[in-house]
């Protein structure tokens, strides 16, 4: 994402650490490498500024999902219980990114087609990251993803974008919920799309359900333009086709909203 403003070195810089653990990284770089070093900038947020957001799942997807996340290991408090929605039902947790050490960097799912007892044999068609129903243990198969940026030492914080640099599994949006954005601003936009891109992939890349139906479009490369991302990036601009689509001009793939309240991230059928 580009802007020329008077800030723009800060944006640059935050931009980069974005980067780093957003959209462009937590598509395709594994959880367990820390951020390290000087890669957060020094920002401070307002005193009045809310402690925590919170994210408020909408399922229009059609079918139940399971919502699974996933963190960073830079101390990234990860959830341990998070919800089942039915098609139509919504549900709302608190991002614990007041908690040690100040941020938390991470991404949410739709786990779909799960079976099995939790605990014990529960098992997802896509986005499968353990046994248990509640929450992920251990690493997500490829799925949409809502990725995040809370980092109360930020000032431009929360960012936040959608990517389908692993795969697609269904459309995604995020909406910040209570910020007041001037006429003309770009802050806090809407990221992804309601399209559905199944129909539209690649033959070699399209994965089905037992039952032959098309559930995931599965990405050859995460790191060059294929016909995948050429289908995906057409369809759904704002939202990331492969991880260096930030670089392209033009690009709507990373957002910020600094005094938003929360966000909505609503996972849908398909248009």
């Amino acid at each position: 994402m580009r802007r020329t403003t008077k800030s723009s070195a800060l944006l640059t810089a935050a931009i980069a650490l974005f980067a780093s653990t957003a959209g462009t990284a937590w598509a395709d770089i594994p959880f367990d490498e820390p951020i390290t070093g000087n890669s957060r900038p020094a920002f401070s947020r307002p005193a009045d500024a809310a402690a925590d957001h919170t994210v408020t799942f909408v399922n229009r997807s059609g079918q139940t999902v399971w919502v699974g996340s996933a963190v960073n290991a830079d101390g990234s408090v990860n959830f341990t219980s998070l919800p089942t929605l039915a098609n139509g039902q919504s549900a709302t947790v608190t991002v614990p990114e007041s908690a040690e050490p100040g941020h938390w960097r991470g991404k949410f799912f739709a786990r779909q087609g799960c079976t099995g007892t939790s605990g014990q044999n529960f098992h997802c068609v896509v986005g499968d990251c353990g046994v248990q129903a509640s929450r992920c243990t251990t690493g997500e198969q490829p799925a949409s993803l809502a990725e995040f940026n809370f980092d109360t030492r930020d000032s431009l914080a929360p960012w936040y974008n959608v990517s389908y640099v692993n795969a697609f599994s269904l459309p995604i949006t995020i909406e910040a919920v209570g910020a007041t954005v001037p006429p003309g601003s770009t802050s806090c936009g809407t990221a992804g799309c309601t399209t559905n891109v199944l129909p539209f992939c690649p033959p070699e890349n399209l994965r089905y359900a037992p039952n032959g139906s098309p559930v995931n479009c599965v990405n050859p490369n995460h790191d060059a333009p294929t016909s995948y991302s050429n289908a995906v990036k057409s369809r759904c601009p704002k939202a990331y086709a492969w991880s260096r689509q930030d670089t392209e001009p033009g690009n709507q793939t990373v957002f910020q909203c600094a005094d938003c309240r929360g966000f909505t991230v609503t996972f849908h059928g398909g248009s």
